[in-house]
């Protein structure tokens, strides 16, 4: 069994290698996070307060993307992108069909934060920032340095509403792969809870958040008050449904939920349009490639219909899937099981049987 868990942890560590972004060296030198907004070809210009930006418009409808656990990529000079060649997926832009269907599309990046040794120690950082390694950052040369008195939940927060101060459009989608889906979630209520205090407008609320994969360790936390991480996260997923905000999760792999690695918080996902993905173009031992098809198969299929029922002309879920369906799917009382497409990783063929949470 030791084995097993030691398996899961490597994997989980080989993560940071999955996509490679060119950015300068002193994105990785210094501390570098925040909003950055990409157009077609992975390029890419970092969103500033008060500056205008060539991949973002006021008004259009938003999609932002949340990493997760980064172990080791400050040294390789890595950071995720929308080519994800690298993590098992296609060879393809996967921001191009949001960006021809007038999207702007983002990347909120923590990964000098995330880049711990010991996932529980990136997870900390997403609530406190007095947690076990405190705000730590790390640079390419393997250095860690002391960081701000915010916690990362705080500063992606500073940074999403500064950047979207004048936003007046009326669609935001945020997605979380693996921990990244505890920040998209800790995000969206600091978000709702300004928009209550009147501190900022309620177009900057999310109208959709997507859980890839997601990650939750086990075990209560002293930050917490003693509770999991995934509890707290449920009764954020609560509150924020009570305020129109739409959930929907997609498990591709056993990474996040073994007994002995991660909290399969199954509460949550019964609160979701939930998902269970079968990538079995990849063998039992790609665990890694599996963790990261949840990210390229939701961001490729908004290139293809939505996927239907099987026996049925009923939608299934996927990034293409309507808000109102993806709603429905959120309040029924069945989970969604990849049926045809499981070999192939074109998210086009795809298929979902419905059965009981």
């Amino acid at each position: 069994m030791r084995k097993l868990v030691l398996l899961f942890l490597l994997t989980l560590t080989s993560l940071a290698e999955a996509a490679t972004g060119v950015f300068p060296d002193s994105t990785f030198n210094n501390l570098d996070y925040g909003l950055y907004w990409f157009g077609y070809g992975d390029s890419w210009q970092k969103a500033q307060p008060g500056y205008s930006n060539a991949y973002y418009s006021s008004s259009k409808p938003t999609v932002i993307y949340i990493h997760g656990w980064q172990n080791g990529s400050s040294a390789k000079k890595n950071r995720e992108t929308f080519n994800r060649l690298d993590a098992g997926g296609p060879n393809l832009d996967l921001a191009h069909a949001w960006l021809t269907a007038g999207y702007n599309v983002g990347v909120l990046y923590w990964n000098q934060f995330a880049d711990e040794g010991e996932v529980k120690d990136a997870e900390a950082k997403i609530w406190t920032a007095t947690g076990p390694r405190a705000m730590r950052w790390r640079n390419s040369s393997n250095v860690y340095s002391n960081g701000p008195s915010k916690s990362v939940g705080d500063l992606l927060f500073q940074s999403y509403k500064d950047n979207l101060a004048g936003y007046n459009g009326n669609n935001i989608r945020l997605l979380g792969h693996s921990l990244g889906n505890q920040l998209a979630i800790v995000l969206t209520k600091k978000i709702s809870d300004a928009v209550s205090a009147g501190s900022v407008s309620s177009k900057l609320l999310p109208k959709r958040v997507a859980l890839l994969d997601p990650f939750y360790s086990n075990y209560a936390k002293s930050y917490l008050g003693n509770k999991w991480t995934g509890e707290v996260s449920r009764s954020y997923v609560s509150e924020l449904k009570t305020k129109g905000v739409i959930f929907e999760a997609y498990r591709s792999s056993a990474v996040t939920s073994t007994l002995f690695v991660g909290d399969k918080n199954t509460g949550l996902m019964n609160m979701t349009a939930f998902s269970e993905l079968k990538p079995w173009y990849f063998n039992s031992v790609q665990v890694a490639e599996k963790h990261n098809a949840a990210v390229w198969h939701y961001l490729w299929s908004f290139a293809s219909n939505p996927p239907l029922i099987s026996g049925s002309s009923n939608q299934a879920a996927s990034a293409k899937t309507s808000d109102s369906r993806i709603a429905t799917l959120m309040n029924g009382t069945q989970r969604l099981v990849h049926d045809q497409g499981v070999y192939t990783k074109e998210p086009s063929d795809d298929n979902f049987k419905l059965y009981a949470r």
